[in-house]
């Protein structure tokens, strides 16, 4: 009701073409479990002045690129406080120049000057927009946390003001961040009582405020975790949307709908696309397990040199270890191992087994339950077999 850039919702428009009739809405669920209103981005701008008047050094506000407001409300109070702006971070530079040159964004001229200028300028006469708010390993505000940004490092009497919450996951990061800052002098100003932020997702009483003035024949909550996506779900049916109509959906679902009746009509791949060096997209699930398996218990190569005419073993067994065991000092775990493989190909030669396939299976069977009940580990056992 009370948006920083003066521009209110239209809620007749949402009205108008819930009289016009809506087949689907798709709403977000992030806040669906919170009772009431969110509070306005306004707010956010008094606790900023009571920050900014109790600093006596330079400021480091670090928030999400994307909320040109929250940008916008910094820099506002640091024209108030006569201090220059400088802008650090790729994606935070990018939107704050974006916005400058499309008028979201005003500062009077002077005002921003360019992050290799700011040691023309006293401490206190200096604040800084960054990125990092969510203790992201890369980011410019951690870099600076552990002494590690190339143009800004932190100093005592720096206050570092933490305009944002951590999302579900990023708790441990930016606890950490904070831990470092704090261990280089810096006063932080962080957690939901300080009021340096709000949420931008609407509270229940927003959401039904939606639904009421968007009437859809089908609802579809989105964006949030599974169980806010059930809440955001539970709140349609209390206002009377009836349950068949409801779809809670998972990445990758194909819904369907026509005038009368909506449905789930098949399944996409969707996800994490991996990059890993030059390749895009080429490492997949047994990839990773692979790798996951080499990490946690690593890898032993069984090389046995074959008579390609008799099957006989020419020479070997040979155990290589690696990332499993330090060898010269498990000299009998490995000797022990050596003799099960060379009774597993023993008992191939008994058999008459000479397909390569089925000998290496026999040896990594063999081998495999023997380290499981010594170690309790399951590295992975690669056969090699030569022919001469």
């Amino acid at each position: 009701y009370t948006p920083i850039d003066g521009k209110m919702t239209d809620f007749r428009r949402f009205s108008d073409l819930g009289n016009r009739g809506v087949l689907v809405l798709m709403a977000d669920s992030t806040n669906s479990e919170r009772e009431g209103h969110t509070p306005s981005e306004r707010t956010v701008g008094a606790a900023f002045d009571r920050a900014f008047h109790n600093a006596r050094g330079r400021i480091i506000v670090a928030t999400f690129s994307s909320n040109v407001h929250r940008i916008q409300q910094v820099i506002d109070t640091a024209v108030r406080y006569k201090r220059h702006v400088a802008v650090l971070g790729r994606s935070m530079v990018n939107v704050v120049n974006i916005s400058l040159e499309l008028g979201y964004i005003t500062a009077p001229e002077g005002t921003i000057v360019d992050i290799d200028e700011i040691h023309n300028y006293r401490m206190e006469q200096m604040v800084i927009i960054t990125t990092g708010s969510q203790g992201e390993p890369m980011s410019a505000l951690t870099r600076m946390s552990i002494s590690d940004h190339r143009k800004v490092g932190i100093v005592p009497g720096d206050t570092v003001i933490i305009s944002a919450t951590p999302i579900p996951g990023n708790e441990k990061l930016v606890s950490k961040t904070i831990d470092n800052l704090m261990k280089l002098g810096a006063n932080v100003i962080y957690g939901r009582n300080q009021g340096i932020h709000v949420s931008g997702h609407a509270s229940r009483e927003e959401l039904k405020l939606m639904h009421n003035l968007v009437r859809p024949k089908f609802f579809i909550p989105v964006h949030g975790e599974y169980h806010h996506l059930v809440q955001h779900a539970r709140l349609a049916r209390e206002l009377g949307m009836p349950k068949e109509n409801i779809f809670i959906s998972e990445n990758g679902q194909i819904l369907e709908f026509t005038r009368d009746k909506g449905q789930v009509a098949g399944k996409v791949t969707a996800g994490m696309v991996m990059v890993d060096g030059l390749g895009v997209g080429d490492v997949g699930n047994i990839v990773l397990r692979d790798r996951r398996q080499l990490s946690q218990d690593g890898i032993l190569i069984v090389v046995v040199t074959m008579n390609k005419q008799t099957h006989r073993v020419v020479a070997g067994p040979d155990i290589v270890s690696r990332g499993f065991v330090y060898v010269r000092e498990s000299e009998a775990l490995m000797d022990e191992a050596t003799a099960r493989v060379q009774q597993a190909l023993d008992r191939c030669e008994d058999e008459k087994v000479k397909e390569w396939a089925a000998i290496k299976s026999n040896v990594r069977d063999a081998l495999g339950r023997y380290l499981f009940e010594k170690t309790r580990r399951r590295p992975m056992i690669l056969p090699i077999i030569m022919e001469v």
